[in-house]
């Protein structure tokens, strides 16, 4: 497929200035140029090409907000120049298994000042003597090349620092989450003194009842006593008629 038609594809009933990202690898490019990319996809922070049989980057539209550009396995071995004007701002750069031989095509990146990783893997500029340490004495602004610094220490991956980015803040949302909200502590010892006056009302109730009872009780027995006692008189007085008949 041709890259024309395949961008046409890829933009999806979209406007070009709304698309962020996009892939057109293994589509073919007519006389290594680039065709359908133009000025109109401002927004666009990542491209890829990869595969597609590019030589030239001439027609390469400015894409100021650009923050990834791959390249790999294509047939450019020059014109690297056009990159610092049409990408000002791209701090990676991919490309690996292109027809680069020597520094003088990787020197033309100096001006590409906010670069920060290059890919130049597969190419045949890596088999020559100190590599690594010629193309980081040309480009004093990377700090990686083919994934590691100057120390040998491995470049981190973009997705994974997304992801851990991601793990923090779902981590802040779900202490967030756990947390009380607001004024929830003042409501609870609201609540609480409210329980232990209706708890301390609930027992004087019950204190009340229970002297209530009790005087009842006692007005009872005095009231039985009574009844004893008056019946015991009676009895002693039929006995003293008997005794006087």
């Amino acid at each position: 497929m041709e890259m024309k038609k395949r961008i046409s594809m890829e933009l999806r009933n979209r406007a070009p200035e709304e698309v962020t990202e996009l892939v057109l690898d293994n589509c073919l490019c007519v006389n290594g140029e680039i065709e359908g990319l133009n000025d109109t996809f401002k927004e666009l922070e990542f491209l890829s090409m990869a595969n597609v049989e590019l030589s030239s980057l001439a027609q390469l539209p400015s894409l100021n907000k650009l923050r990834k550009l791959e390249l790999s396995d294509n047939i450019i071995f020059g014109g690297m120049e056009v990159l610092a004007e049409k990408c000002p701002n791209l701090p990676y750069l991919n490309l690996g298994g292109n027809k680069i031989k020597d520094l003088s095509t990787v020197e033309d990146l100096q001006n590409l000042k906010n670069l920060k990783s290059l890919d130049l893997f597969n190419c045949e500029i890596t088999n020559l003597e100190d590599y690594r340490g010629s193309v980081f004495e040309l480009l004093q602004q990377i700090t990686y090349l083919d994934g590691f610094d100057q120390e040998d220490n491995e470049a981190p991956d973009s997705e994974e620092e997304d992801d851990e980015d991601g793990d923090e803040d779902d981590g802040d949302e779900e202490e967030d989450e756990a947390g009380p909200p607001e004024g929830y502590e003042e409501e609870e010892e609201e609540e609480e003194e409210e329980e232990d006056e209706a708890g301390s009302e609930l027992r004087e109730g019950e204190e009340e009842v229970g002297l209530s009872y009790l005087m009842k009780e006692e007005i009872q027995d005095e009231d039985d006593d009574d009844d004893y006692v008056e019946e015991g008189e009676e009895e002693e007085e039929e006995e003293e008629k008997c005794l006087r008949g």
